[in-house]
């Protein structure tokens, strides 16, 4: 499963070799100060938003890649029956949001959380 970390200036989303084949992608690097806002959302389905451009989408059980909306895109990875973090971001960053089912997405949340800057919380 995929994991979400704070290296120096980054956000990173690390992938395996599997998921790196699924999303048609490497690794994910976006600027800690493009951070902007960041939840959990137990729907796993309601995570994915625009249409899928680059990768795998799998109906019901995982969808991995770009997708695109008019306000810019997305990095998506996030499995059937799971809870997703979302990370959103300002859109100078090359992705608007990252949906990504991590294993304890209430601890990454909580690490990230003290990044967003205090007049985005709320």
């Amino acid at each position: 499963m995929a994991r979400l970390a704070v290296e120096g200036t980054d956000i990173v989303v690390h992938l395996s070799w599997r998921e790196k084949a699924l999303a048609h992608h490497r690794n994910v690097r976006v600027p800690v100060s493009a951070l902007r806002q960041v939840h959990i959302e137990p729907d796993w389905w309601r995570a994915l938003r625009g249409e899928h451009d680059r990768g795998i989408c799998i109906p019901g059980q995982v969808c991995a890649g770009v997708r695109h909306l008019r306000e810019g895109q997305d990095f998506t990875l996030v499995r059937a029956g799971t809870q997703v973090l979302c990370v959103e971001f300002h859109r100078s960053a090359p992705f608007s949001r990252l949906a990504i089912s991590v294993p304890d997405p209430e601890k990454v949340m909580g690490a990230l959380l003290p990044l967003v800057p205090r007049d985005r919380l709320g």
